[in-house]
């Protein structure tokens, strides 16, 4: 994939798709140190602890829809690239952690992309679902709760095409705002 911000959507969606109603989404740039972290953690039920041994193999999948789970082999091919790793913690009933590092100077890690964009997609998309995304550089913090945002909202849906307007400028002029402060 061309940004990890596509990985991110992608592990987002099989967290949803597995039952997840609750989305934690951490995107970590460490530049001085010269790592980036990217943390998706659901509350679906979890993944079979035999799946977490083969995060590499395109062919384990949870899903029976279909045989090829590229996914977290994806993402796992990507980190190993960059000198980082996938991590991934389940518990049966508990959820999901899946945790991906990568050197950041590395010259093949992919840009992180447009992650307004894949955050405004996934609101859009699952309107239902709660997600927290918080993104921060060398220290300085940006953070998005749509349970807070739907408080707010009162009566206008989460879904709609104004509101998602709105939402995706304002994260974008805040993580610019970050990335020139980081």
């Amino acid at each position: 994939m061309r940004e990890l911000a596509l990985h991110i959507l992608d592990i987002v969606e099989n967290g949803i798709t597995a039952g997840a109603d609750c989305i934690h989404i951490v995107v970590e740039e460490a530049r001085r140190e010269d790592h980036l972290k990217i943390v998706v953690r659901d509350n679906g039920p979890g993944m079979p602890a035999e799946k977490t041994h083969k995060l590499d193999d395109p062919f384990v999948t949870t899903r029976t829809t279909r045989r090829v789970g590229l996914g977290l082999s994806l993402l796992a091919a990507a980190a190993q690239r960059c000198e980082g790793r996938l991590a991934v913690a389940t518990e049966p009933g508990q959820g999901t952690e899946v945790t991906a590092t990568f050197r950041y100077s590395h010259i093949d890690r992919a840009p992180v992309g447009d992650m307004a964009a894949t955050v405004a997609t996934l609101m859009m998309g699952n309107p239902d679902t709660d997600f927290v995304y918080t993104h921060i550089i060398n220290g300085n913090e940006f953070s998005l709760d749509t349970r807070e945002i739907r408080e707010e909202l009162g009566e206008a849906s989460l879904s709609d095409a104004m509101v998602i307007h709105h939402l995706t400028q304002s994260m974008r002029e805040a993580l610019h705002r970050l990335s020139a402060n980081g």
